[in-house]
């Protein structure tokens, strides 16, 4: 072989080297987005069965405190808020619809908590296990999801798949938080 063959193959080899190591960055930032799309839709699944409990449990509370009308309203209008918000998909209002709606709850099981025979009932009981097991892994949904953007996030700034992130159409996404104000825990008063 000639010296002129000799730098064929190597120009060659370190063009591929170079298109393998591009592939890579773009496939690991499309694979980053899909993460992060994956944790979102985790979330939404969390969301929607806790939105689907919700009814449940008002009922059985409402049938042991009727007179205890102004908290029913208050988790009716927040369902209907996080439903609204669902729909939009903003993570914002999510985040702000969410917290709504947490606080109601916390209401509802101070009702609860006046009523002995409610706080016995099996059903309640049942229900209260479900809802709180549903928070828990929302909980984690959220925070599955923070770490997901986490690492997209880096990769968007961060040098080099930073080259390829228009190229892939992968963005900063937004974290899922608390809206102001609501990081303390909602004090219940009658």
């Amino acid at each position: 072989m000639n010296g002129v063959t000799i730098a064929l193959i190597v120009i060659v080899v370190l063009i591929v080297i170079v298109l393998l190591w591009a592939v890579a960055q773009y496939n690991g930032l499309v694979r980053l987005r899909n993460l992060v799309q994956e944790a979102w839709r985790q979330i939404d699944v969390e969301l929607n069965r806790r939105h689907d409990l919700i009814p449940n449990l008002v009922e059985t509370v409402k049938g042991y405190a009727a007179h205890e009308k102004g908290v029913f309203e208050e988790v009716t209008a927040a369902r209907a808020a996080v439903t609204k918000a669902a729909a939009s998909g903003t993570v914002e209002q999510k985040a702000e619809a969410s917290a709504a709606l947490d606080k109601s709850l916390v209401n509802v099981m101070a009702v609860a908590e006046n009523y002995p025979d409610l706080k016995a009932s099996t059903n309640f009981l049942d229900l209260q296990k479900q809802l709180t097991d549903t928070e828990n892994q929302l909980s984690f949904a959220r925070q599955y999801y923070n770490d997901a953007v986490s690492s997209l996030n880096t990769a968007v700034v961060t040098f080099p798949s930073m080259l390829f992130a228009g190229m892939a159409g992968v963005t900063k996404r937004t974290f899922y938080a608390a809206p102001e104000g609501q990081t303390a825990p909602p004090q219940v008063s009658f």
